[in-house]
């Protein structure tokens, strides 16, 4: 069965486990949707499959007002796998501000490398891709806020909402009137309650294992900065020079969170909800990595169907975490981490915000009962973070004393969610892998998941 056999077999299905993973456009009347739009299914000698949004764009289609594709997860069957182009995504959409030529510089590679690394594995240009997605951002506001068209604009990385409206004109045949007249949606809760406060609906791909991601927050949430309820999680945070709160309630009859936010700088939109997006881990392909879990030998009847990585905001504040929790139970490490937080964090609109490496670096942390060694250690990653505030390699955090592999790869895991992170000298995975026999590089390039897998089953 070739791969338009597949996705035919999913269109005709709805089959949910594929939204996001290709594009239906139908070419008698230029629309692309969803695999799992509501409308009429069209005759097979009338679709076009393709595997990104921007692709059918780019093609001529515009996309459906009624499934909204600018709604759909993400795909990238690539992930785990092109390290460059991964990160070369995330900076074009969280950086709306800077050009292709610094996002470049920021890569360490040539503007001709990243063209050909973006068109052999997405098929479309670096620029175009930014600009079919800001597009999608904007038209993702349009349906779901009342948001000023300038505010839009702003908010999905366009100079001026002249240049958003032509953009919209030239590239999806549509008008933002156009698009908030026909939103088929007409679902109220998702209004803006104020210019900066949001309510938007960001979707995954089923399975998805709620259940496990909740109690592992759940187990490590910091009191005033993070809560954990039976169907939500929420937090503050800061994001360049954007604070802000946000709270993601899991909807499972429409396979996505409803996430309302507040954000006191829209330039920053794009970043926070690609942040959010990565700590609830909306992107990944169950599927896809439920089969390499099982090629390890587990028994099947143990996997955790739909497991997420548990994201942390930023890496420095999980390698905060890692350092505190170091030889000491998980209740104590929560405990130790919410003193810092409560001593150095700052409040913004009631919530408090997890402390900066400016903060923790100006202060002695005498306030914390551990051995100074290990204080020592977090006052020279604060130090170390405060002038290179822009690291990515996060193996440079090795020349600090008292970090070593762990706790990078635990950072880089969890602050950075890299699928790919084996942690193969923690005793509880020795343990697991030598009572079920397991061959774990089977899970390559997924061990991030293998590694929570067999701390569940621990």
């Amino acid at each position: 069965m070739n791969i338009n056999q597949i996705y035919q077999q999913a269109r005709k299905a709805r089959d949910s486990r594929f939204d996001g993973m290709f594009f239906v456009a139908v070419k008698s009347t230029g629309i692309f949707c969803r695999p799992i739009c509501p409308a009429p299914s069209p005759k097979e000698e009338n679709v076009e499959y393709y595997q990104l949004a921007p692709l059918a764009m780019q093609a001529g289609f515009r996309p459906c007002l009624r499934c909204r594709p600018d709604s759909a997860p993400g795909s990238f069957a690539w992930k785990g796998t092109t390290t460059t182009l991964d990160r070369g995504i995330n900076l074009l959409r969280a950086h709306p501000e800077l050009n292709v030529e610094q996002i470049c510089e920021k890569l360490g590679v040539s503007d001709r490398y990243l063209r050909e690394l973006f068109t052999q594995n997405l098929g479309i240009a670096p620029k175009k891709f930014r600009l079919y997605d800001q597009l999608l951002v904007a038209k993702n506001l349009l349906h779901n806020s009342r948001l000023s068209i300038e505010d839009i604009a702003q908010a999905s990385g366009f100079s001026s909402a002249r240049r958003l409206q032509e953009n919209l004109r030239t590239n999806l045949q549509l008008t933002p009137s156009q698009i908030r007249k026909n939103d088929v949606s007409k679902v109220p809760e998702l209004a803006f309650a104020e210019a900066t406060s949001l309510r938007i609906q960001l979707s995954y791909r089923e399975p998805y294992n709620w259940p496990h991601l909740r109690d592992f927050l759940r187990l490590r949430a910091i009191p005033d900065i993070e809560s954990v309820t039976e169907f939500s999680y929420s937090k503050g945070f800061t994001y360049a020079d954007a604070k802000g709160h946000f709270c993601a309630t899991i909807n499972p009859a429409k396979s996505c969170f409803d996430v309302s936010l507040q954000i006191n700088n829209l330039n920053h939109f794009q970043g926070v909800v690609y942040q959010i997006r990565r700590l609830l881990d909306l992107d990944c392909d169950p599927q896809t990595i439920n089969a390499r879990l099982s090629a390890t030998g587990l028994p099947v009847d143990t996997i955790c169907a739909g497991i997420r990585i548990p994201g942390v905001w930023s890496a420095f504040e999980a390698a905060c975490r890692a350092i505190l929790g170091q030889q000491i139970s998980v209740k104590a490490a929560v405990n130790l981490v919410s003193q810092l937080a409560h001593e150095l964090g700052e409040v913004h609109q009631e919530y408090l915000l997890f402390p900066t490496p400016e903060a923790i670096a100006d202060s002695d942390l005498s306030f914390l009962r551990i051995p100074e060694k290990r204080r020592q250690c977090l006052q020279d990653l604060a130090k170390f973070q405060v002038h290179n505030s822009e690291l990515t390699d996060l193996n440079k955090w090795l020349s600090i004393k008292g970090i070593g592999p762990w706790t990078v790869a635990y950072a880089t895991m969890r602050g950075q969610s890299h699928p790919d992170i084996w942690l193969d000298t923690d005793l509880i995975i020795k343990k697991q892998i030598q009572q079920h026999e397991l061959q774990p590089n089977e899970a390559a390039p997924w061990r991030s998941y293998l590694t929570f897998q067999l701390w569940s089953m621990a």
